[in-house]
């Protein structure tokens, strides 16, 4: 009887593109050993990611299959209004058609595994009644995780003692500044969301393993960590990214054709790109001193600048147009050495050889494609574990500079000389951080290839996964 896993993801751009790509390499390294089904919740109401979801489910074939499931009313936003409790009650109202799925699957085949993501915890419940091993996929890196299996011992958010200035985490060899915690933990503690967190914490405990998409070079501190606290076998096997880029589904996005069109015409590494994520939107006097000091770098950019939905838990939308967006004039002045854009397909643009250095909000995505790129980064954190995962990478592993590591748009203000300032940093061409980050695009790839470390823990969790009774 063949092998079969089931994966289910949050249904966001962040969170199920990784999974989709876990769960097709997985496939192609094992074609005649195990089969798949991810299981796609449809989301109408955010039309970027349903139409992602969409494209997937038209792709589906023997081996692996991407089942839509029903549509379920989605919960409102006024009883769950934080993100994560949005998502968590809705993965709830599927339990019932996950059960269904997984049921009628073991009729054909042998299902050894059901995987799922930081936001779908308790969808195990179910594989748990059926006596199907689950497995967590964890798509931040291994410091982080490190940091939230300590939740459901200390229940407490840590940011609360004042008192403080430096905080010790598991995961960090170096202290880890109160501040940058706060900021991660701001967006957990809105609405009540933090308890929400503890809760999915305490089922990371509980599964039998957790994959994580990082790379043992990149982590081997928080890695260590992780094997000596008790947690649940954990396999490395990144970096899981979308080589191909992802500008097929985005309903929003600038033409491709003519950002591409643009870098062609420029030098090589001669661009920084700024880009803020799916989610990453700022203020209006934060633009306004972003275009300042672009203006004053000099520096050739591509700036990808988007605006808040109307709700909490939507993505950020593109603007129809930058009027009244940006300073007076700042488009014509900065014609012949800048573009302003709506969404871009990241990936396609950080291989780009145009592109020197990456501003990023420093999503753990957006983090390993630079680093599979060989593309310097300098950190500017938004919301949620960006602040520390910006921390890792500037004062952990070395492996980015810094704008700011403790950002809160509305909040805090970066001005025009910092960012003229970061940004001539990071464009520097021949600094030691560009052959930091060159050393460690080498490393990731040869992860990757055989006998490489994240090939071989992808192969002890297949054995694992088969070796299931």
């Amino acid at each position: 009887m063949q092998n079969h896993v089931f994966l289910i993801a949050t249904p966001g751009i962040g969170l199920l593109t990784p999974t989709v790509e876990f769960a097709r390499r997985l496939i192609n390294r094992y074609p005649n050993r195990l089969t798949a089904t991810v299981l796609l919740i449809p989301v109408p109401q955010w039309p970027t990611i349903h139409s992602y979801i969409q494209s997937l489910h038209a792709t589906s074939s023997p081996s692996l299959n991407f089942l839509l499931l029903p549509l379920v009313e989605p919960p409102s936003p006024d009883q769950f209004p934080s993100y994560v409790a949005n998502i968590t009650a809705l993965v709830d109202q599927q339990k019932v058609n996950i059960r269904d799925a997984i049921v009628s699957e073991s009729k054909k085949r042998r299902v050894v595994g059901l995987i799922v993501d930081l936001f779908c915890t308790f969808a195990a419940d179910v594989a748990n009644d059926l006596n199907v091993p689950s497995y967590l996929f964890y798509p931040s890196p291994a410091a982080f995780l490190s940091y939230e299996l300590e939740l459901p011992i200390s229940n407490s958010n840590l940011t609360s003692d004042e008192s403080l200035t430096e905080l010790t985490l598991r995961g960090f060899a170096n202290s880890v500044p109160r501040r940058v915690l706060l900021r991660s933990e701001m967006e957990r503690c809105k609405n009540g969301g933090f308890s929400v967190h503890v809760d999915h914490a305490c089922k990371f405990t509980q599964m039998k393993g957790i994959i994580v998409n990082t790379v043992q070079e990149l982590e081997p501190f928080a890695l260590d960590s992780l094997s000596s606290n008790g947690a649940p076998k954990v396999f490395p096997i990144g970096p899981v990214l979308n080589l191909n880029g992802s500008g097929q589904w985005n309903l929003n996005g600038a033409p491709k054709e003519r950002v591409i069109s643009w870098l062609d015409n420029q030098p090589k590494s001669s661009v920084v790109f700024l880009c803020f994520g799916s989610w990453g939107n700022l203020s209006g006097p934060q633009v306004n001193e972003i275009a300042i000091g672009l203006e004053r770098s000099g520096l050739r950019f591509l700036w990808a600048l988007r605006k808040p939905s109307k709700s909490e838990i939507n993505p950020s939308i593109d603007f129809s147009n930058f009027e009244g967006v940006l300073p007076n004039g700042f488009l014509e002045r900065t014609a012949k050495i800048g573009l302003v854009c709506g969404w871009v397909p990241q990936m396609t643009i950080l291989t780009h050889q145009a592109i020197g250095g990456f501003v990023s909000h420093c999503g753990w995505n957006s983090t390993l494609e630079s680093l599979w790129c060989g593309v310097p980064l300098a950190t500017w954190p938004v919301f949620a574990e960006q602040h520390m995962n910006a921390f890792l990478m500037a004062k952990e592993l070395g492996l980015s500079s810094e704008i700011r590591l403790d950002y809160e748009d509305g909040v805090d203000l970066v001005s025009a000389e910092e960012v003229e300032k970061g940004v001539k940093k990071l464009m520097e061409s021949d600094n030691i951080l560009r052959v930091r980050v060159k050393d460690m695009r080498d490393k990731c790839r040869v992860a990757m290839e055989e006998n490489g470390s994240s090939y071989s823990f992808l192969g002890d969790l297949v054995e694992e996964l088969i070796s299931h009774n």
